[in-house]
């Protein structure tokens, strides 16, 4: 029912937020996901280009946003995984002194990633320059001119992610007892850096780098191939980019007459960083959008939520009222891979 003042109708109660929506139309970013999924049937799977990641890094992730400078190492831990990332130092050419660098985050530190994965699986070589072909992934991948602030904040990330360290902790039970291991997983083992001539911009980059021995030979075994156009769609957001590595390397090894159960507090350990396990319900809100995107473009993936468990009768406040359970999780199926099996050959 409207609601009148002085006689006329107030204009809040005629244009609601729903309606204000659809009067404004789709953002930015979800008419790229229109787009992008309107034209994914007529994609070529043979002309799919392939970014890369390592299987680790589907399971486990970065910080989704800044940490701050003050913050120097982070930790997460997935079930019996435990990642810690620890912020390392760069050699500052004006200086002549190493300086500490901050932690490595958000959407752009793992494009980044992905793309020194592709540069290092197709070149087949440990040695990287990424001056010119960081360039051109800015333009072509995140669709941005890459100038500026654009290229300075992946730089940046770059420079980062050369001089972070990772240790990765594993816990497996046995017949004879629990087993522990502990890994470095140090990305470069090397890094030329560059220091802009504006003193204002503070940012130091690698245009030369050589991935350790480990982190290379592991990523030949052990690389996860991703469709470049969905990663494209998806670089807005962290959390929807660590979902589409997560279910890409998850769902083809999926027993096909065997659906994995995945309860809402598992993914919350795995992808809730910052978010209260006391409010679930928020968590899953932004889980769920950030799914949803990811689903226009891997339209293979079978997934489906848990139904709602029936409401319960409980008394609050002397009334008794109706309490709404809240759905347990996802289940996923055995599915396609974004990039057909017969293209994950890395060659």
């Amino acid at each position: 029912m409207s609601r009148k003042k002085d006689g006329l109708t107030e204009i809040g109660s005629i244009i609601t937020p729903q309606l204000l929506a659809k009067i404004k139309g789709p953002s930015a970013i979800q008419q790229r996901l229109i787009d992008a999924a309107a034209t994914a049937p007529f994609e070529n799977p043979d002309s799919i280009s392939r970014l890369y990641q390592h299987s680790v890094l589907c399971q486990t992730y970065f910080p989704y946003r800044d940490p701050g400078d003050q913050a120097h190492t982070w930790e997460r831990l997935n079930g019996d995984v435990h990642l810690e990332i620890t912020a390392g130092k760069a050699m500052h050419p004006d200086e002549r002194r190493l300086v500490q660098l901050g932690l490595p985050f958000g959407p752009k530190c793992r494009l980044v990633l992905m793309h020194i994965n592709q540069l290092a699986i197709v070149k087949q070589s440990p040695h990287i320059e990424v001056e010119d072909s960081l360039t051109a992934f800015v333009r072509r991948v995140l669709k941005l001119d890459p100038k500026g602030r654009n290229i300075t904040d992946v730089k940046a990330q770059l420079a980062r992610l050369a001089a972070a360290n990772i240790t990765l902790g594993l816990v497996s039970d046995n017949a004879a007892g629990t087993n522990a291991t502990t890994g470095y997983l140090r990305v470069v083992k090397d890094f030329n850096v560059w220091f802009p001539k504006d003193e204002r911009q503070r940012v130091l980059w690698p245009s030369v780098i050589d991935l350790s021995l480990d982190y290379f030979q592991s990523l030949l075994t052990h690389a996860v191939p991703l469709n470049e156009r969905h990663i494209s769609v998806l670089s807005h957001s962290g959390l929807a980019l660590d979902i589409y590595a997560w279910l890409a390397q998850r769902l083809h090894r999926i027993p096909p007459n065997k659906p994995a159960f995945i309860s809402w507090a598992a993914l919350h350990g795995q992808f809730g960083q910052g978010y209260n396990p006391a409010r679930m319900d928020k968590f899953r809100a932004v889980f769920k959008v950030a799914l949803k995107e990811v689903l226009t473009q891997y339209k293979a993936a079978r997934i489906t939520e848990d139904e709602r468990r029936p409401p319960r009768l409980i008394t609050q406040g002397g009334k008794q009222v109706w309490r709404e359970r809240p759905a347990q999780g996802l289940t996923l199926y055995n599915s396609q891979p974004p990039v057909p099996r017969r293209l994950h050959v890395i060659c």
